[in-house]
């Protein structure tokens, strides 16, 4: 064992210290702790709020929505979207109606957005309507002809809706008759009741098959975008330029990140002010280590003056007190790492803390701890718990033995 780290031990573990001083440094210990565990929870909640609402959003949008504004839509869409399907890192391309209506239901009405599909493609792409929790995924017309609708869960619990129910659809969009224009109306069954996993998608969309759709809307054989699932969604705004491209003149391409930017830059920055304030928590724990030392230097100078008047180099009393303030840190940090990983699985796994779904979009608190995250606050931790130590590590070994043992 070293000399430097032997003598180290004996002033941490030694029991004849004064009280004040092992009170200062547990304090210290439970500081860097605190404010690295504090750290490791908070960072893996926000990633996991991060996270979690990426998957759930990539899972029920498209990533990248092809539109022609101003032009009443796209015609020879089947021709177009066998097309772009060939572009490279594309996974599939669908059509679809989207239109605001208003739904009418045992005397309430609210307006919804229908989604018009085709049921087998969107299927396979919407993750929406595998999770079909009451009812079936059936778009079938009835005995009557009247179309299926599919509604979210969130929409069908606050209106008591059930599969077998009819609703009225009003379309905005209306046809011209002899006594002026009139809204387009039709009444829809119920087949089905989906789980995305976002309120305000369950709370305001409904499903039906693209023929409905544009029936409904009174634009013929047209849809008003083609939406893009890709193979890596990350690559996105590539492959929406090529979209733009192929597709020509009047086409415009939008991104998933491009439509929810606004969201995933408040997470970012929340992880950011997150990490500057929880992290001076172990800037104070550092405080702590730094007047730790210090008094354990001004108890130990008759200690350190025999020491030196023994041959101790002054190079060995500064690394002596380097090892007690590490010591300190590592203890400190080791502990804040263990809880905050411990507590964000717990928590994580057994979802412990609630949400209200209307305000947060999920109904419980994720969190997805971060390896990465773990090492660079163990970084800064060492960082900060290192660098309060050189002071007092200075002072050790400029103390001058001569001063001290004079009266001795």
């Amino acid at each position: 064992m070293r000399f430097e780290w032997f003598v180290a031990r004996r002033y941490l573990r030694s029991p004849y210290r004064p009280a004040v001083l092992r009170l200062v440094t547990l304090f210290s210990v439970v500081g860097v702790a605190a404010g690295v565990a504090t750290l490791v929870i908070a960072l893996s909640m926000n990633t996991g709020f991060r996270e979690t609402l990426q998957d759930r959003l990539l899972g029920v949008t498209a990533h990248v929505r092809l539109t022609r504004p101003g032009t009443g839509g796209i015609h020879y869409y089947e021709e177009l979207a066998g097309k772009l399907g060939a572009l490279s890192g594309v996974k599939s391309v669908t059509p679809a109606v989207y239109q605001p209506v208003l739904m009418s239901f045992a005397g309430d009405a609210r307006g919804v957005v229908t989604k018009g599909v085709d049921p087998v493609r969107e299927e396979r792409s919407d993750e929406a309507l595998r999770h079909v929790v009451a009812g079936k995924l059936d778009f079938s017309p009835d005995a009557d002809g009247i179309e299926a609708l599919i509604v979210g869960q969130q929409l069908a619990g606050e209106w008591k809706l059930s599969p077998g129910d009819y609703v009225t659809l009003i379309s905005p969009q209306g046809r011209l008759t002899p006594f002026g224009l009139t809204p387009r109306t039709r009444r829809f069954r119920i087949t089905g009741v989906f789980d995305s996993g976002f309120y305000d998608y369950d709370e305001n969309w409904c499903f039906m098959t693209l023929a409905a759709a544009q029936n409904l809307s009174g634009a013929g054989d047209v849809v008003n975008v083609l939406e893009f699932r890709l193979l890596q969604p990350e690559h996105a705004e590539e492959i929406a330029r090529m979209a733009e491209h192929v597709a020509g003149e009047g086409f415009v391409a939008n991104t998933w990140m491009d439509e929810n930017r606004a969201l995933f830059r408040a997470l970012r920055l929340e992880k950011l002010v997150t990490a500057v304030f929880i992290g001076l928590i172990t800037f104070v724990a550092g405080l702590n280590i730094l007047v730790v030392l210090s008094m354990t230097v001004t108890d130990k100078a008759r200690d350190i003056a025999v020491l030196m008047s023994m041959g101790a180099r002054r190079e060995q009393m500064r690394t002596i007190f380097l090892w007690q303030g590490i010591t300190i840190g590592a203890t400190g940090t080791s502990i804040g790492l263990a809880l905050g990983y411990l507590f964000s699985w717990v928590a994580g796994a057994y979802r412990l803390i609630p949400l209200d779904p209307q305000v947060y979009a999920v109904p419980y608190v994720p969190f997805h701890p971060s390896v990465i995250d773990g090492v660079w606050i163990a970084v800064v931790a060492m960082g900060i718990a290192t660098a309060a130590t050189i002071l007092p590590a200075r002072a050790a070994s400029r103390l001058l033995p001569v001063e001290i043992l004079r009266y001795e």
